[in-house]
């Protein structure tokens, strides 16, 4: 088991036994960096916790715990997992999530059935911190943009990508053993938006002299004295 694996394997085990119940996903990384690594804006990301929360509450006064769902919003685009015992509540949760606030898009992927059991989640569990390590451990897969949320061994990616950062990163996640599917749901981005995205790099004066230091860090003058003598930098 490499760093990576063991990294994630951990953090998502933490995360199980604190709340097994909670819906299995994973975004970017954990805590206060998660905004600076993400496509999303700040204010989008604080709207898409708005809507997971508001969205359990309508699902808790409507059906109590008798439906096992979850809810994650992206972009304000929400994906529903889990299990309900019936097509016509299937589609009661649908319409539910669709008259949230804010809410753009609903992905419905609700199963017929009885609710997975806990080892069915913890296995789900373990996939997702998988699935994560693979990301970061192909070095071409900028894993951080990508939201992994695993339910019943389906793995959905979802976020802000390019046809082509969505093609590689679903090539990785289906070779994950225990993957059963994956299923995309990105908003896709053109190369010339990622682009634009990209930190600007600060123009360099050429004209202007870069200044030797020495190993004490003074400045040395880079200019011939006048006795013919060359200023050679320290190494």
């Amino acid at each position: 088991m490499n760093n990576s694996t063991a990294k994630y394997l951990t953090a998502i085990s933490m995360a199980l036994a604190l709340n097994a119940c909670a819906p299995v996903m994973m975004g970017g990384v954990f805590g206060t960096a998660m905004i600076a690594s993400d496509r999303r804006t700040t204010g989008i990301q604080v709207e898409d916790e708005g809507i997971a929360q508001r969205s359990a509450s309508a699902i808790k006064q409507n059906f109590g715990d008798k439906e096992h769902v979850n809810v994650t919003s992206y972009n304000r685009q929400v994906l529903i997992t889990g299990e309900v015992s019936s097509d016509r509540v299937r589609a009661q949760v649908e319409q539910l999530i669709g008259k949230i606030e804010n809410v753009r898009l609903v992905v419905n992927e609700l199963g017929i059935g009885p609710a997975t059991t806990l080892s069915e989640r913890s296995a789900d569990v373990v996939l997702v911190a998988k699935v994560k390590a693979a990301m970061i451990d192909s070095e071409d897969v900028f894993a951080s943009v990508h939201k992994i949320v695993v339910e019943r061994g389906t793995v959905y990616l979802m976020g802000r990508v390019t046809q082509r950062e969505g093609n590689r990163a679903t090539e990785v996640a289906r070779g994950v053993n225990g993957v059963k599917r994956v299923v995309r749901v990105y908003e896709y981005m053109s190369e010339e938006e990622l682009n634009a995205m990209q930190p600007k790099k600060a123009p360099v004066d050429e004209s202007k002299p870069v200044p030797v230091t020495s190993g004490s860090g003074a400045p040395i003058n880079n200019t011939a004295p006048a006795t013919g003598a060359v200023v050679t930098p320290v190494k």
